[in-house]
């Protein structure tokens, strides 16, 4: 009886593995939530950003950004807020857009504000649709666990399983007390 018991939880361990187990090339497991597993361009480069690769495992915060934008200053707190917590398993990814018409068309001009401006170091993609029909598909799965961005600078938390645990309007600033607070429950 204990035997088949014991083989009977194997089994239904093995069922709910095989469940999860997230698609990967040439054997590779790839461990990130699997609407997170895109590659999609870096900022003006020819490079790619692997969301899974960046994600898998970690405390993710993942921001739609504008350049000229009343919140653009919160790329410093953003960054100082990565700085602090990076070592601990958190990762920032930040989706510039001009979905609220307040992004530049040069993307040389958005990488100059990012990285010069406001010493960005975390990883920024190119330019996306963050709303609507056209939506980049991670900011579709957002939509559908919280709402869509009304605005820019709209911070989405997800814990290292990939669940989206919550989201944070524009007006909350990067070193807010209910913001920190979410992700050091996480780390």
């Amino acid at each position: 009886m204990l035997r088949s018991s014991l083989i009977a939880i194997l089994l239904l361990a093995q069922l709910f593995a095989s469940a999860h187990a997230q698609e990967a090339p040439a054997g590779l497991q790839r461990n990130c939530a699997v609407w997170l597993d895109h590659e999609i361009g870096q900022l003006h480069t020819k490079k790619t950003v692997d969301l899974c690769a960046e994600t898998a495992g970690k405390v993710v915060l993942l921001i739609n950004t504008a350049s000229y934008c009343g919140y653009t200053h919160q790329f410093s707190g953003l960054e100082t807020l990565y700085q602090r917590y990076k070592e601990e398993g958190l990762v920032l990814v930040g989706f510039p857009s001009d979905d609220f018409n307040q992004e530049d068309d040069d993307a040389a001009k958005t990488a100059e504000i990012c990285y010069i401006n406001y010493g960005v170091t975390f990883p920024m993609t190119d330019i996306v649709h963050v709303k609507g029909e056209n939506a980049h598909p991670v900011f579709s799965h957002l939509a559908s666990e919280t709402k869509s961005p009304n605005w820019n600078f709209n911070k989405y938390l997800v814990d290292r399983d990939g669940n989206v645990i919550g989201m944070f309007r524009s007006g909350v600033r990067p070193d807010s007390e209910k913001l920190v607070t979410a992700i050091e429950a996480l780390l």
